[in-house]
């Protein structure tokens, strides 16, 4: 593994929240039986089996679980590059449903930096509706 001081602190972070040192449980959670494979400066890989503990009722993987992840992820990957990340911005959210097949519905969510429109986030889902109240987690 090469790249120096900055991906030395990088992965020192990550271990920091797969061990529940640093960050929240649901980081912890989501994080539990991820490997590092490769890590360089700007480029790393990874050997993940989802856990039990993230997947909804049906074993699917959590679209929650899956947002931390690439954002935990993305964020180390960075942080391993420049040394540093600037989390400050004012951006704009869209989310639309764009198809329903039966009990199945397909969202598209946008962030875009306020101002000049650039998109900078995009995630899409498929979704099945069901008679449930929501419920918000306590995680």
């Amino acid at each position: 593994m090469e790249g120096g001081d900055s991906l030395k602190k990088s992965l020192a972070l990550l271990h920091g929240v797969i061990n529940a040192k640093i960050g929240h449980g649901l980081e912890t959670r989501v994080l539990q039986g991820l490997h590092v494979t490769h890590a360089e400066k700007g480029f790393m890989r990874f050997d993940f089996l989802i856990p039990n503990a993230v997947s909804d009722v049906d074993g699917n993987w959590s679209v929650g679980a899956l947002a931390s992840l690439v954002d935990i992820i993305g964020f180390v990957t960075i942080y391993s590059f420049a040394n540093r990340v600037t989390t400050t911005e004012h951006v704009e959210i869209e989310s639309k449903v764009s198809a329903k097949r039966g009990k199945l519905m397909h969202v598209a969510v946008e962030v875009r930096r306020k101002g000049n429109g650039e998109v900078i986030a995009v995630g899409k889902l498929w979704m099945a509706v069901n008679k449930l109240t929501p419920q918000v987690s306590n995680l």
